[in-house]
């Protein structure tokens, strides 16, 4: 099994300038990181994911380019099927998309005009669209949602099709993963968590006629470079009562290490760092991350 690890800058970094995100992403293919993940947070500071990754891939050869996740309820699937497309083009075939319902807030749901209750079918319709966009000629599809008589979708991506990792570790999610994932990418979870899900995604998966490569399961670990700020602590404490916080959030690399490892254990082997507070210096914090956690690759 290839262990690999990226690095993600979650919904509130600020290194959204190109005098500060440029060298960044020089940063991570110099020290031969496997991937960038950004996230998608139409109200956050963050950059738009796919605009930024574009940007990474013209800096770049080798770093995947990730989204964590991309918001697919509320996009309509020929145009994001063309623009996710051309960008697999031309990174030669390096984009990683995770793809998601969108987080539960008023404030983004207004923003991809949504109703809450209708998300997880869009998705449900949107994602195989996808996947025969990339793949086949002249579509024809007449669905709850969506209506599409002959439509051709160029050019066509590097991947046949792209592979779309989905996240979440609630039962629905764990059986949409089996149904339709190609890869599964959960965040705020434990390594107990993660070896209770995996037989809910394997068993969805047989019961679709499918099977997910071994090695598309990873995890997203969010981590605090000191103690855990306080809010956070606090919020942990009050959602997940009785659960140490640094079960979900590690503390140092050296947490960040442990947790790996553990989460190995479980047959994951995909995982994307995320620093809850940006670093002082960035250039500092990637080669600390490499120092500490690049021999665990394989």
């Amino acid at each position: 099994m290839k262990i690999r690890i990226g690095l993600g800058l979650g919904t509130r970094t600020m290194t959204s300038d190109v005098d500060s995100f440029g060298p960044f992403v020089d940063s991570l293919e110099r020290l031969g990181y496997d991937s960038l993940w950004l996230s998608e947070r139409i109200s956050g500071e963050a950059p738009d994911p796919l605009v930024a990754l574009a940007f990474a891939a013209g800096r770049t050869r080798k770093l995947k380019l990730g989204t964590s996740v991309l918001v697919l309820p509320g996009r309509n699937p020929v145009l994001a099927a063309k623009e996710l497309a051309t960008l697999d083009l031309l990174s030669n075939g390096r984009l990683l998309p995770a793809m998601g319902l969108g987080v539960a807030d008023p404030v983004e749901q207004q923003a991809f005009g949504v109703e809450r209750t209708q998300r997880a079918r869009i998705f449900d319709e949107a994602l195989p669209l996808l996947r025969r966009l990339w793949t086949e000629d002249d579509v024809v599809h007449h669905g709850e949602f969506f209506q599409l008589d002959g439509i051709t979708v160029r050019p066509r991506p590097v991947q046949r099709p792209i592979e779309v990792w989905l996240g979440g570790i609630a039962p629905s999610e764990l059986r949409r993963v089996g149904r339709l994932g190609d890869g599964w990418l959960p965040s705020f979870c434990t390594p107990d968590e993660v070896a209770r899900a995996l037989p809910v995604v394997h068993r969805s998966a047989e019961e679709a006629g499918r099977e997910i490569d071994p090695e598309h399961f990873g995890a997203l670990i969010s981590y605090a470079a000191g103690p855990l700020p306080d809010p956070l602590a606090a919020f942990i404490a009050k959602r997940r009562p009785g659960l140490d916080p640094a079960e979900l959030v590690p503390t140092g690399l050296g947490g960040v290490r442990t947790a790996i490892e553990r989460f190995c254990e479980t047959g994951l082997s995909k995982f994307v760092v995320l620093p809850i507070v940006e670093p002082a210096e960035w250039d500092d914090e990637l080669e600390a991350i490499a120092a500490d956690l690049f021999d665990l690759q394989t």
